[in-house]
């Protein structure tokens, strides 16, 4: 794991960005081709305005794999994951993907983690873009995670401490209109990744970022696991790595 730590967000997102464009271009340069997995939230806002102006990512060649979404969220709702990443990623990219696989929350959740596993089966990614929650959480893997499964993607049940979280971000007006379910990415899905870029700014996540990154690898901090992934990358703002005992500077 290398981490590394900016003076404020906009330098750890443009940091992430450009070393994730490059990990996709040497990807597209080696075999043709190259797989994403793309996260959202408000963590990702700044990683994701640079990569989408990133020069030199030929687009179409890419495949683009969803971390998460909520169950039962419309995606005209503005908390919709599917509604974040066409807005923020997939439309102001210069060139078409070469094809994308949103999660679908109003379908049988069920069977959307069957239909999507089936897909992202068939790729090895090459960069996950990821970020980690408040309360330790990888994709929408709450504490306790699930370690074990190698199903692609799950159903999960949202804790209490997540679902504040998208409150204080300010995604639901309130806890009671904040789903409870949400199809995510599985723990080993996302560990099997070449490459995983992990972008973590604001103050607020200081305390889950210092329990990932020097605290024990438990599933009571699902973001720990990223300790045993050798080509993880973590950006960090100085808010952010405020409780680290050693936070190396960019």
């Amino acid at each position: 794991m290398q981490t590394s730590v900016y003076a404020d967000s906009r330098q750890a997102g443009e940091a992430a960005a450009r070393d994730g464009a490059e990990l996709i271009r040497q990807a597209i340069a080696d075999r043709g081709s190259a797989s994403i997995i793309v996260a959202t939230g408000a963590s990702q806002f700044d990683m994701l305005s640079r990569l989408v102006e990133a020069p030199g990512v030929d687009w179409n060649r890419v495949t683009m794999f969803h971390l998460d979404e909520y169950v039962g969220l419309p995606i005209a709702h503005p908390a919709s994951f599917r509604r974040y990443l066409w807005e923020r990623f997939i439309s102001r990219l210069p060139l078409p993907l070469a094809a994308f696989q949103l999660l679908d929350g109003e379908t049988d959740a069920a069977a959307e983690c069957r239909r999507v596993s089936a897909m992202i089966q068939q790729h090895e990614v090459d960069v996950a873009f990821v970020g980690i929650g408040e309360n330790g959480h990888l994709a929408f893997n709450d504490p306790p995670a699930d370690f074990e499964t190698d199903t692609p993607y799950i159903v999960v049940e949202l804790d209490e401490a997540c679902r504040r979280q998208q409150v204080g971000e300010g995604w639901f007006p309130g806890l009671e209109s904040t789903p409870t379910q949400a199809i995510s990415m599985s723990i080993r899905q996302i560990l099997k990744s070449k490459a995983i870029v992990c972008t973590v700014p604001d103050e607020r996540k200081a305390q889950a970022v210092q329990r990932a990154l020097e605290g024990e690898v438990c599933r009571q901090t699902p973001a720990s696991i990223l300790q045993q992934h050798e080509q993880t990358r973590v950006y960090l703002d100085e808010a952010a790595a405020s409780r680290l005992s050693n936070a190396p500077q960019a």
